[in-house]
């Protein structure tokens, strides 16, 4: 019996923290699946008013139930329940979370507690997560769900402070950005994101939290990415010679399904959403022609007014390519009447567009019918997009969307940049193109970007042997009850 206590007091404990965003909570959801799959137990950490949305609209109980060291724990994220938690109040939700978790992490890495943590693996904006750890002795490896090519934009930042390039001055956007290799030549202002075209930059609280988040780094045991070698190689090296202990383990979701080719039944079904998704979706684009739609969808968090959206639409009508369209309940900002708004947009572009509230991604870009893909350029849109060989208009708005989107065009050419346009003639043209004109151009190179994504995560793949890695670096982690420190 105490041979058998040994052995399970053996087995690693990841504590999982993400992000209170479906993005992150999906990224992290399947890296924890994919621990377990390691063997490993996996704590993860939700808050309690995402869980309830997760179990509402999600498989993730019964998924997680064939997984006996696997639990989910959840915290009050500070806020009142009828408070919108949308983007444009993160701020206040990160802040609020923030009093909530300090504490919490404390007491969870401590060493009186029944199941001692072996290590976290947090979000890189909670940089407390980094400091609570080390002063505990419990090693925390910070997962970065945004795109290598903008973690590496931020980690040059102080360099470019530096050298006198940030603050900006004068207001050409198109101007070119130095100090940033191996993007030299290829990065404009207008790339950057929003907080880096402020004058006050350094009181902003989305600059102050890159800032510390870039602080941190080195000063946690590891980082992970959701990415692979073949898509952001010089970028991952970049970081590495900063940071060894660098991981790129993506895409994750494809990961997952092919270390799970054991199980395909259960995976097939598998969501990791806070919305409900509307699977009638798949019956309209079954019954559409092979690559003839796009799909469109700006995310999860994008807040777009009533303007900007009868643009999209009569750009989208007007190029007479069939749509499939995402349109959140809470996408619309400052709309009255919004259900008589949404109800004309139906009615007008019946017969060549079908509007959804949610959608179930993975399964639509993988579908035959689906030929390109508009969207807000976030990270796991972007590796889903290449995962399934489908080309790309990109509409970004926040963090790393803006240098993904110019990547997706410059850099890897498998589609066009629409950054800070909104002109419905500009959409219909370029729907047009991507769709018809350029088509065989992007798709041929998205394609092959899909092929080394799908061997990246083969056994003897660069993520296979990555995510080996990093689990063996989990399972030489050793805490001693006698002192705290950490032995490897």
């Amino acid at each position: 019996m105490e041979h058998q206590q040994e052995e399970t007091s053996n087995i690693p404990h990841v504590l999982i923290f993400p992000l209170p965003l479906q993005s992150t909570i999906n990224s992290m959801l399947q890296l924890a699946e994919l621990l377990c799959l390691a063997g490993l137990k996996v704590t993860f950490l939700n808050t309690n008013h995402n869980q309830q949305r997760l179990l509402r609209h999600s498989n993730v109980q019964s998924r997680f139930e064939q997984y006996p060291s696997f639990r989910f724990l959840t915290i009050s994220d500070g806020l009142p329940e009828d408070h919108p938690r949308s983007v444009e109040q993160f701020g206040d939700i990160i802040s609020s979370l923030q009093t909530v978790a300090e504490p919490f992490l404390k007491e969870m890495l401590s060493d009186v507690v029944e199941e001692p943590v072996t290590c976290v693996i947090s979000d890189g904006l909670f940089y407390y997560a980094v400091d609570i750890g080390n002063e505990k002795g419990v090693p925390v490896i910070t997962f970065d769900t945004i795109s290598p090519s903008c973690l590496w934009v931020y980690l040059c930042l102080p360099k470019l402070i530096e050298a006198g390039i940030l603050p900006f001055k004068g207001n050409e956007l198109d101007a070119l950005v130095t100090h940033i290799p191996p993007m030299e030549g290829l990065l404009r202002r207008r790339d950057l994101p929003h907080f880096c075209h402020l004058d006050d930059y350094k009181t902003d609280l989305n600059s102050q939290a890159v800032f510390k988040e870039i602080e941190r780094i080195p000063k946690a045991h590891g980082l992970i990415l959701n990415s692979f070698e073949d898509l952001d190689g010089p970028f991952l090296s970049c970081i590495r010679s900063s940071f060894p202990k660098t991981y790129a383990i993506g895409p994750l979701h494809f990961h997952l399904e092919t270390r799970f080719a054991a199980k395909p039944t259960s995976l097939l079904s598998s969501s990791n959403s806070l919305w409900e998704e509307d699977h009638t979706s798949i019956k309209w684009l079954d019954a559409q022609s092979m690559g003839s739609v796009i799909y469109v969808s700006f995310g999860s968090l994008a807040v777009v007014s009533r303007k900007e959206i009868l643009e999209f639409w009569h750009g989208l009508v007007n190029s007479k390519v069939k749509f499939l369209w995402v349109m959140r309940p809470n996408m619309l900002k400052g709309v009255e009447l919004h259900d008589q708004f949404m109800k004309e947009l139906v009615e007008g572009c019946k017969g060549t567009g079908y509007i959804v509230s949610w959608a179930p991604q993975k399964i639509v870009l993988a579908h035959p019918s689906v030929g390109g893909f508009l969207t807000h350029s976030g990270w796991n849109s972007t590796l889903e997009s290449v995962t399934e060989g489908k080309p790309m208009i990109c509409w970004p708005q926040y963090v790393d969307q803006r240098v993904t989107s110019r990547l997706v065009n410059e850099f890897w050419n498998i589609g066009l940049d629409m950054k800070d346009i909104c002109d419905r003639s500009v959409i219909e043209k370029m729907v047009k193109d991507l769709m018809g004109t350029t088509k065989n151009k992007y798709k041929k190179s998205v394609e092959k970007l899909s092929e080394l994504a799908k061997i990246s995560v083969q056994k003897g793949g660069s993520s296979y042997h990555n995510l080996d890695s990093l689990i063996d670096e989990i399972k030489g982690l050793v805490r001693t009850k006698e002192n705290g420190n950490i032995r490897t």
